[in-house]
């Protein structure tokens, strides 16, 4: 017998007797629910969506910070080093450059204006306030550059040079063989055959025992490319293409632009060393038949900073050095113990000149001076033409620098000489000729006052007017000789390179003076990034007269202007009428350092 179904209001009354609720109230319920997650789930993606997340704190990509940084505070981690950055337009034709990365370039795009405040040099800069820490604003990051780019080239050292055997010259980290002292010309130690062109080596090493090295390019003063510039280009200056010789350096700028630490201010807080002359990398066209490769006139590399032994006075990315002396002391007392021998020296003749006529110049002054030295009963003369082996001894060199009270230094096969500083270093002072030979090279090392250590006689009063050498320097009084001599020994520090295997305590050599020099170069151009006045009205071909402006002066005429003018063919050439030219000849330097 089928049972009939129950009315649903006795439905109910069973299920309350039972002690549950009714089956109503079960779906009200749950539609509730579904209505309150659905109005959840409307408030999270249209009214959350809409407002900005909050920035999360950056992540430094590179190395871990090394022990002797850790003590930095919270507020200098925040900073990211390789936030993207579009530095103005700077005084050095700053172009800023696009790496090849795309995914570089589609982020900078989408970053935030307010972001672009948080330069990615802070951190770099905050290191100095620390007052803690010895190297703050001292540190350098040195780029791990594949072994092409240097070591490689020593170890086929037989092709660095068509003339020379560069083999013995790279030993003893770039000093060359010890010298021997026969003659008693030097002192015991620390003097070394140190070829003229050996400046890459040298300096390398000698970063390699900075105290301030760093493997966290953020808080790096500056970033040092160990790139052997100079013994690249001297492997192919005569009988290559353009493109060999253009090779490394193309390569070289590829490499880097692909590095975060270049993104960070598009390469100005970098710098590499080269041992050979600016001209050398400054190919104007690329005709075949030019001279060297375009190293310097490559867009990357004109952020750079590149430190050369002879720099352009017409460009701002290179900054002339001094070339390598045959001294590189591995103490203090060495160099304080020379600096004595020098003052205590008798000096018999007024003035000497060591090196070589130019005959196929028209230009050169040589001739007059060689011809003076010859005939003056107090001038000296060491003739550096073919066949002439005392050229070729250091010791002989030396010794009549040593015996002279004045050095002529006219121009050689360029502005520069490496005598000079050969000179310089015996106590010699130095007369010049041209002012590109010194003043307006070697302005970290040499005072600015060239009066105080050296005497100048324009080229023109040799050349036309037939002053004598002879009366001119004895016009000079006696107290005021022995004053600049004085200068000229007091400087001797700062003019050579102590050996790379060691490192003086208290003196700065050239190396000190050049590596502090570049970061505060790089120092005062990221502040002037940040605070906006970089130097709108710089103009490049007036670089040579910034380098002597003292703080607020403003470049105006100038009595080396005629030396500095450009002849009206250069179509922005940076040789003068016959340097680059004469360039051509420098393998003469390289088989005869003094010429």
């Amino acid at each position: 017998m089928r049972r009939r179904p129950l009315p649903s209001n006795s439905r109910e009354e069973m299920e309350k007797s039972n002690g549950k609720p009714p089956r109503s109230r079960i779906c009200f319920l749950a539609m509730l629910a579904a209505m309150f997650w659905l109005l959840i789930f409307y408030f999270h993606f249209t009214v959350l969506s809409v407002k900005a997340p909050e920035p999360q704190k950056p992540v430094i990509p590179f190395s871990s910070v090394p022990s002797e940084t850790q003590h930095f505070s919270k507020e200098s981690e925040s900073i990211n080093p390789v936030q993207y950055f579009d530095p103005p337009r700077s005084k050095n034709n700053y172009t800023p450059l696009k790496p090849s990365n795309d995914h570089h370039d589609t982020h900078q795009e989408s970053v935030p204006q307010e972001a672009k405040k948080d330069f990615p040099f802070l951190r770099a800069l905050k290191t100095a306030e620390n007052k803690a820490d010895p190297c703050g604003g001292r540190y350098i990051y040195v780029h791990d550059l594949p072994s092409r780019f240097n070591e490689d080239m020593l170890r086929d050292c037989r092709k660095l040079s068509l003339w020379t055997n560069m083999c013995k010259f790279t030993t003893n980290a770039g000093l060359g063989p010890p010298l021997e002292n026969v003659e008693g010309v030097f002192s015991n130690t620390g003097w070394y055959a140190t070829n003229q062109f050996a400046v890459d080596v040298i300096f390398s090493n000698r970063m390699k025992q900075y105290e301030c090295l760093t493997k966290d390019s953020s808080i790096a003063a500056a970033v040092f490319v160990p790139f052997y510039a100079g013994f690249d280009i001297a492997r192919y200056l005569w009988g290559y293409n353009i493109s060999t010789r253009d090779a490394a350096s193309l390569d070289l700028v590829d490499w880097l632009m692909k590095r975060p630490e270049w993104n960070v201010m598009g390469g100005r807080d970098h710098f590499l060393v080269a041992g050979r002359i600016t001209w050398d990398f400054r190919r104007l066209t690329d005709t075949e038949t030019d001279w060297g490769n375009k190293l310097l006139f490559l867009p990357a590399a004109k952020n750079m900073s590149m430190l050369v032994v002879e720099s352009s006075p017409w460009n701002a990315n290179d900054f002339g050095i001094p070339y390598p002396t045959y001294f590189h002391p591995a103490k203090d007392d060495d160099v304080f113990v020379w600096q004595e021998r020098m003052r205590k020296l008798e000096r018999k003749w007024l003035f000497s000149f060591a090196g070589a006529p130019r005959p196929d110049n028209p230009k050169s002054i040589r001739g007059q001076i060689i011809d003076q030295c010859r005939k003056s009963p107090v001038g000296k003369l060491l003739e550096c033409d073919f066949g002439e082996s005392k050229c070729h001894s250091p010791s002989s060199i030396m010794q009549m620098f040593q015996s002279s009270l004045f050095c002529l230094q006219p121009q050689g096969d360029s502005y520069t000489r490496r005598s000079a500083f050969d000179s310089m270093l015996a106590g010699c002072i130095p007369v010049f000729f041209h002012p590109g030979s010194a003043y307006t090279q070697y302005t970290w090392h040499l005072p600015k006052n060239f009066s105080k250590y050296s005497v100048f006689i324009p080229e023109d009063d040799i050349r036309k007017k037939g002053l004598s050498i002879e009366e001119r320097l004895k016009q000079i009084p006696s107290h005021v000789v022995q004053e600049m001599r004085e200068e000229v020994i007091s400087l001797i520090p700062r003019l050579i390179y102590a050996d790379p295997r060691s490192k003086l305590e208290t003196l700065k050599d050239a190396f000190d003076v050049s590596v502090q020099a570049i970061i505060d170069k790089v120092t005062k151009l990221r502040k002037e990034i940040i605070e906006d006045r970089e130097d709108k009205d710089f103009i490049e071909e007036n670089s040579w007269k910034y380098a002597l402006l003292e703080e607020g002066q403003k470049v105006g005429a100038h009595e080396w202007d005629p030396f500095f003018s450009k002849p009206k063919d250069a179509n922005n050439a940076d040789s003068g009428s016959s340097s680059a030219e004469a360039a051509k000849n420098s393998w003469k330097n390289e088989q005869r350092p003094q010429s």
